[in-house]
């Protein structure tokens, strides 16, 4: 065999191995509830963990998410937070439903010139209690994550199913962190 030939079947040989690992490393398609019925998921959700995002880095504690659902049914987003010393953090955004057909797959954007609403990320609920008390909301990457509550702290038995169901959904639960709610649950 020639020096070109051994070079070619080693080159196939990694390409092949790179396909086989990329096939085998692959997750499935996020999945996410079936519906999202908007009036009862709007209000105000306390963040109990999360992926770490650059836009949060500022965030110590006690984030929040408020959802306000408008006329021409968009929703009005406020994320608020505290700094370290205490000054609140503020993003505003819109959120809209691209496809009726799929409920539970939001566009989300915190950036509008002149109306028009520029760099939408994936806004996912892949985990929603019967009641609306929590949500978990995903991307597709899997590389950004929320656990949301309608009270500042979720019971430990409800927290352990939805890391399992996360898990089982692809993600890293290491990845994940608590968002200290300490100042929303003060008396």
């Amino acid at each position: 065999m020639g020096q070109g030939s051994m070079a070619f079947w080693i080159v196939a040989a990694l390409a092949a191995g790179l396909v086989v690992t990329g096939i085998v490393g692959a997750k499935p398609p996020l999945r996410v509830v079936d519906t999202v019925d908007l009036p009862r998921y709007v209000g105000r959700w306390y963040a109990i963990a999360h992926i770490p995002t650059s836009f949060e880095r500022a965030c110590a504690q006690g984030t929040t998410a408020t959802y306000t659902l408008l006329p021409n049914g968009q929703i009005e987003v406020l994320n608020e937070c505290f700094t370290a010393d205490g000054q609140v953090n503020q993003a505003r955004g819109r959120a809209w439903l691209p496809d009726a057909k799929a409920p539970a797959k939001l566009k989300v954007s915190f950036v509008s010139l002149f109306g028009l609403r520029f760099f939408p990320a994936d806004y996912w609920v892949i985990d929603l209690a019967p009641d609306y008390s929590y949500a978990v909301v995903g991307h597709p990457s899997r590389s950004y994550g929320w656990i949301l509550s309608r009270t500042p702290m979720l019971p430990s038995a409800v927290l352990a199913g939805i890391q399992e169901r996360l898990v089982a959904q692809g993600y890293d639960w290491s990845r994940f962190r608590a968002s200290p709610q300490d100042m929303h649950t003060r008396p």
